[in-house]
Formats: structure tokens, sequence, C-alpha cells
């Protein structure tokens, strides 16, 4: 176990802007956002000028090779988290002024299918069902059918949402009678599919190198979050996003993709700006002991992820953060953490299961 101490995480710090700074300020909605700015600029000129010399025709076969070993670190090793967690961001917020509002488009239609992301399906399933629901059995990725240390129960998670992910979420929304968030995922989803269809007749390795693999790999990487996220949760009280979620503190992890780890918080504030959390952590500390909320300190979802699937709950705890003193013993916490991660019963399942007319 570990005390609650310090936060290290990031935290917006005022400093002076450089004339370019002033430039791009004139554009985006929050002077916070300022980072999303040059990251964006930086993945435009590095890894769409990649792609595009991977479908150029009769280049060297070196040169193709060295192109798409570049581009699948960068895309995949280097860009993949901060990316898909800058676009979490400005879905949340919209990131341009409104009179300049059409640049809100290109994260989700111009950078996000080279990062896998179908068009606009990550804001209609994040923002559409996923809070909407809290993790509740009528959320597409709800967790609480499984158990959540089991491999198999992954595998059984992610292998749904794969293969009928965008069936049960446009179910989901012919139920709710959103249409206008249903016809703007099947949009996406179906765009992308015949995109990648069409340029696998023109150049299949590279459609497969720049569209195809990045799609898989952020698949099972959004869905490993979404597990990790909502591992731990009280069957007594499941739509308590105190109780059904967790938050990961102190982690490089949040220095480099955007304060991801307070997804309590998130949960509780979905528009607060991620540079906020720290410090409203910090301010609600009380009621993360009130509710026995899962902290952890110096780990994220990943190692959260991996430990769950071997079962190591001895590393858990480790690294569990013993707010208001709540657990004696490394063993009283393995405890507790094993009673948050079992499959939920029928009943429980029935008696938070909405019934439509």
């Amino acid at each position: 176990m570990k005390p609650f101490d310090v936060i290290t995480d990031p935290v917006y710090k005022e400093r002076k802007f450089s004339r370019l700074d002033q430039f791009f300020l004139s554009f985006i909605r929050d002077k916070r956002d300022l980072p999303f700015i040059y990251f964006t600029m930086l993945i435009s000129f590095t890894l769409i000028p990649l792609a595009i010399l991977l479908y150029i025709p009769g280049i060297p076969l070196w040169l193709w090779w060295s192109a798409a070993a570049a581009y699948f670190i960068l895309n995949n090793a280097i860009f993949k988290g901060p990316f898909l967690l800058m676009m979490h961001c400005t879905s949340h917020r919209p990131f341009f002024k409104k009179e300049y509002g059409f640049w809100n488009h290109y994260h989700p239609w111009v950078i996000g299918p080279f990062f896998g992301q179908t068009p606009e399906t990550y804001y209609t399933h994040h923002l559409g069902m996923h809070h909407a629901e809290n993790n509740l059995p009528d959320d597409e990725s709800c967790t609480m059918p499984f158990q959540r240390d089991s491999i198999r129960g992954f595998l059984t998670y992610f292998g749904v949402f794969l293969f009928t992910g965008i069936y049960h979420l446009s179910m989901y929304f012919v139920r709710k009678r959103r249409k206008k968030l249903l016809y703007r995922s099947l949009r996406g989803e179906l765009l992308f599919i015949l995109m990648c269809i069409g340029l696998c007749f023109i150049n299949w390795p590279a459609t497969v190198v720049v569209f195809i693999s990045p799609f898989l790999i952020s698949r099972v990487v959004m869905m490993l979050g979404n597990w990790a996220q909502h591992a731990f949760i009280d069957p007594n009280d499941p739509g308590n996003s105190y109780k059904n979620s967790i938050t990961c503190i102190n982690t490089t992890y949040n220095h480099q993709c955007w304060n991801d780890g307070y997804h309590i918080p998130h949960h509780e504030k979905p528009a607060m700006h991620f540079s906020e959390y720290p410090l409203y952590f910090q301010s609600t500390v009380d009621e993360y002991a009130k509710n026995n909320a899962v902290v952890f300190d110096g780990i994220h979802y990943l190692h959260v992820f991996f430990y769950l699937m071997i079962k190591r709950y001895d590393l858990l705890a480790r690294h569990f953060v013993n707010i208001g003193n709540r657990f004696k013993n490394d063993e009283e916490v393995i405890a507790f953490l094993k009673s948050r991660t079992k499959r939920m019963s029928q009943e429980v399942m029935i008696k938070y299961t909405p019934v439509y007319g």
C-alpha cells in the first residue's frame, strides 16, 4: 500500500506566449489546449507524408520497408496514446472557436483514420453511449457481466466488441431513438471499411500498414483501457463513478496522455479540462475515502490490465493508495480488490437494466 502524499501529475501553469502561440490562440477556445495544436502539426507533417510515401508505386523496396517500419512505430508506439486521448479531450470540449468550427472535424475525419479511428464513431460511442450509461448494463462496453481478472473473460469481451460492436451500438441508438448519432456511427464505420477495401485494390500492403493494422491495434487498446478503467466495481452500487471506475496518479502516462489516469473524476465531471483533474482530485479526496474508491499510484491502465490477467493482486496492492487509512495491510487490500472484480450475478444485471416500452 501507499499513503496519499503529493501529486506530480501535470497542471496548467501560466507562461509567456510567443507570436506563433498567439496566432494559434486566436483560433482555439481554451489556451490550455495549445499543446494540441503543436501535436496535431507534428502528426500531420510526419505520419501523413509517410503514409503517402507507402502508396507511391515503384519506390525501392528498402525505402518502402523503412517507411513502413517508421510509420508503424510512430503510429502505434509513440503517437497512438497521446492522439487517442487528445481526440478524447476534444470530443468532450470542442477544440476550435465557433467561427472556426469546421476545423473540429480535422481530428475525427482526417487524422483519426490513420490511427484506425472510424470517423465520429469514437464520439458517438464514448459520449453518446458510454458516458450516458456509465458502465451499467445498457452500456455496450459494460464490464459487469465478466470476471475481470480472467483472460478468457477479456477475450470474449473484446471479440464481441470487435465483430459486433457497431451492430450493438446501432441497436442502442435505435432503442434510445437517437437517429442523428445512429447515422453518424454507421456513416463513419461504413465509409472507413469501404475506403480500406478500395485502397486494397490500389496497394494492399500499404493499406494494411497505414489503416488496417492501426485499426486493429486501436480497438485492442481502447477495450483494454476500458476494461482496466472499469475492472473494480461495487455490486451494491455499480452506477456510482467512485465505485465503478479507478484513478491512476503520479505516472508518466498522465504526462503523455493528458491526465487520462483520472477516470473517476472524468466520469464525475466529463467536461472538466484535463489540467484541472489533479487539483480536483486533491479537493475531493474525502469522497474517495467515503466511497472506498480504487486509486493506484505509479502505475497506469496497462499495468492494471496485465496484473489482473496474471492475477498479481500483490502488485496491485503494492501501488494501491490507502486513502483515509481504510486498510491495515496488503492482505486486506487484496481481498477488497478481488471482491470488486467478480462477475456480476444475473440478479444484479437485471436490477440495473432499463426496461423499454
